[in-house]
């Protein structure tokens, strides 16, 4: 008799705290499901993919709804989904894109060609920070058997350019949205400019592998590839490379293109991390992966931001 009053009020208090759990939850899932869908853009190549999925992953770990829209081919339809609004933002490479931009900057040195693209971007599209632990850019290699006969950087090189034989792959690119060297414009005339260094044997080659063949062979003395050796399916062992302190060949960083005010100060900074963590070593081993394993790029993605805790 005198106990139902009393135990009728735990029972009001577990409905109390389980209606409030419901309520907190509802509006978490309301919120995050009321949170907008950010689509990125993934051009044709591996290394578009990758980066598309890198950025996906990084901004869905910021709260946001991520969607990778990928099969926009070449770097025009990436720009032109950007303009539309069809996607929001896509993986690029800050030399590249300068080039295809402003075929007559002059800009080499990596703050230089950040703000010329800047400049050359049309209007309404911004690049977040680019990821200074990358160098795409073409690279001037010697057979590692042959190291002690050649010094570590560009610079130094001058006094014996005259006697080399110099071999330039000429295509296809190692990152296939990049434009096959020219062995004149692309090598022979910076070489000049910048270091001094006038070669005069010079060959052209179809292929990295083909160039790397006549430097085993002796039949050249240097190779310039289209871009990093770890880019080469065995990561270019047996290859030692020139350094470009100089900037001869233009600074390459990976760099997202973004749509302005398209992401909050939040997910900027989530690319920016990235930015800060992501190297040349890791996208090339990425890639040997996607080319090699057939790996899925949403779980390489994953899994470098997990090792990064990003």
């Amino acid at each position: 008799m005198f106990g139902s009053p009393y135990s009728r009020a735990p029972r009001r208090a577990s409905l109390s705290a389980a209606l409030a759990v419901t309520l907190a939850l509802c509006v978490v899932a309301c919120g995050s499901d009321s949170a907008p869908t950010l689509t990125i853009g993934a051009g044709d190549s591996a290394q578009s993919g990758l980066l598309a999925e890198i950025y996906a992953g990084a901004l869905a770990r910021s709260g946001a709804h991520i969607v990778v829209h990928r099969g926009l081919g070449t770097r025009e339809g990436q720009l032109a989904a950007l303009d539309a609004g069809t996607v929001l933002a896509f993986g690029e490479v800050t030399g590249d894109l300068l080039t295809a931009l402003d075929s007559t900057s002059a800009a080499s040195k990596p703050d230089d060609v950040v703000k010329a693209l800047n400049s050359a971007l049309p209007e309404g599209l911004i690049v977040g920070d680019p990821a200074d632990g990358t160098d795409l850019r073409p690279t001037v290699v010697a057979a590692a058997t042959r190291s002690t006969e050649f010094p570590s950087s560009l610079k130094d090189l001058a006094p014996r350019c005259p006697d080399l034989a110099i071999g330039v792959a000429t295509g296809p690119a190692l990152d296939p949205m990049r434009a096959p060297l020219n062995p004149l414009r692309d090598v022979i005339l910076p070489f000049q400019t910048v270091y001094g260094c006038a070669i005069t044997f010079a060959t052209a080659f179809p292929t990295a592998e083909a160039a790397r063949k006549a430097l085993s062979t002796g039949a050249i003395q240097l190779a310039v590839l289209s871009g990093p050796p770890s880019y080469l399916p065995d990561g270019g062992a047996g290859l030692i490379a020139l350094s470009d302190p100089s900037y001869a060949f233009r600074s390459a960083m990976v760099v997202p293109v973004i749509r302005k005010a398209a992401l909050t100060d939040q997910q900027l900074r989530k690319l920016n991390y990235v930015a800060g963590e992501l190297s040349t070593t890791d996208l090339a081993d990425m890639l040997r992966r996607l080319r090699d394993n057939h790996a899925d790029p949403a779980d390489l993605a994953r899994t470098w931001l997990d090792v990064h805790s990003l």
